[in-house]
């Protein structure tokens, strides 16, 4: 199955193409899902394009807002702009852009996004016979609705479902709650959702009595707020019942969770025993995991649930050299950590490692200097490793 990784931007799909990826997901400056993700500019988009290629991984775009006649007159431009820098796929949820995406980016792939709420063999046929080619199913789904829709709907159509991440309380993620509260602006079915799902609640009478009302409260319940979806245990079964590609959750994430995530999920498709990377997983921002409607109805936090992570990441593998001693890597800090700190290591096909800062050195005013520990956010230091490691590999550490 392909391995669909989470971009909201360059560095998030650095981290995906670098930790095993397939294919990568990303959005311009508008009409994508997740209008608070850094996302792409035009030129950003090219370059993206450009190096995932290179690298031999796929890219799809996602144009997949709730659309209005203004952003239906602008997309011509937008989609020709996909079309020539090469974008391998859009992810669409409007019949009026798969219309305009076969005029304007006939050479792009058409997904449907799991916003149509496909859930029956006759719907993707139906969008199939539109040009699709791939359809993301509805996230309510079963594990075997979605052998039975495999069983009847087209052989050469791909079917993608999402294995991992955030879920919503909403019918595909179509909600009007962010809308309502908080005024269009911020609406969900616009990418700018401030997930009132997962605001704590209590049912109040109204001084009329006549009728009650929903009221956010600090102290109260929190009966909208789901948990987060992990299949890393179920792969095999998800390819039993005909899935195509696995997609991540996760746009709006930092790099740390779109390395971790995607190195996880690498593994264990490739043959690795699930028990240790089912506990990495516990180590990115999460909320209490579920299988989501695969096997029966969707769990909801019954309680106050803030992401929790074990991990932070505190360095970024910018360069290794072979020295006496082993390897000199130089790194790029994000975190604090000291020398006497046991760090993990987070590299594509290997187990989790671990490593302290030997004979760690600054870069300060161009001179190399000994220091205790990586205190500067975005300065460069060194240490000696017993073994090499590559760019883009992670340092971590544990956040207790």
């Amino acid at each position: 199955m392909e391995l669909l990784a989470p971009a909201g931007g360059p560095e998030q799909l650095r981290m995906a193409v670098h930790f095993g990826a397939d294919a990568v997901y990303m959005a311009g400056k508008r009409w994508g899902m997740r209008a608070r993700s850094n996302n792409f500019t035009d030129e950003e988009l090219a370059v993206a394009v450009s190096w995932a290629h290179a690298q031999g991984v796929a890219v799809h775009v996602t144009i997949n807002v709730v659309m209005g006649d203004a952003d239906m007159d602008e997309l011509p431009r937008y989609l020709r702009f996909l079309d020539e820098i090469g974008v391998d796929a859009l992810i669409v949820a409007d019949l009026g852009v798969v219309t305009l995406a076969r005029a304007h980016a006939p050479h792009v792939a058409l997904h449907l996004s799991t916003q149509a709420s496909v859930m029956s063999a006759a719907a993707a046929d139906a969008w199939a016979g539109l040009g699709v080619r791939r359809v993301v199913l509805a996230r309510e789904m079963s594990l075997a609705a979605i052998a039975e829709l495999r069983r009847r709907c087209a052989p050469e159509l791909e079917l993608e479902v999402f294995a991992h991440g955030s879920m919503c309380v909403a019918y595909s993620g179509r909600c009007l709650l962010s809308a309502s509260l908080m005024g269009a602006g911020r609406s969900a079915s616009k990418g700018a959702c401030t997930q009132p799902c997962r605001w704590g609640w209590s049912l109040v009478e109204e001084q009329s009595g006549a009728a009650v009302a929903l009221e956010e409260d600090g102290r109260g319940s929190y009966l909208l707020s789901s948990n987060d979806l992990c299949m890393i245990e179920h792969l095999d079964e998800l390819r039993d019942a005909g899935v195509d590609a696995l997609k991540i959750e996760g746009r709006a994430k930092g790099s740390y969770y779109a390395a971790c995530v995607t190195n996880a999920y690498r593994h264990v498709l490739d043959g690795a025993p699930v028990e240790p990377w089912r506990a990495e997983l516990d180590a990115v921002s999460h909320r209490p995991y579920a299988t989501g409607f695969f096997f029966g109805e969707a769990g909801q936090v019954p309680a106050r649930s803030e992401y929790v992570r074990d991990r932070l990441m505190v360095g970024v593998v910018k360069g290794c050299v072979p020295v006496q001693e082993g390897f000199l890597v130089e790194i790029e800090c994000r975190n604090r950590a000291g020398r006497a700190d046991v760090l993990q290591v987070l590299a594509p096909r290997e187990d989790v490692r671990t490593t302290c800062l030997v004979g760690l050195e600054e870069l300060q005013d161009g001179v190399w200097t000994g220091v205790d520990a990586m205190v500067h956010n975005m300065g460069r230091y060194r240490f000696v490793s017993p073994w090499p490691l590559g760019a883009g590999d992670l340092l971590c550490a544990a956040t207790a």
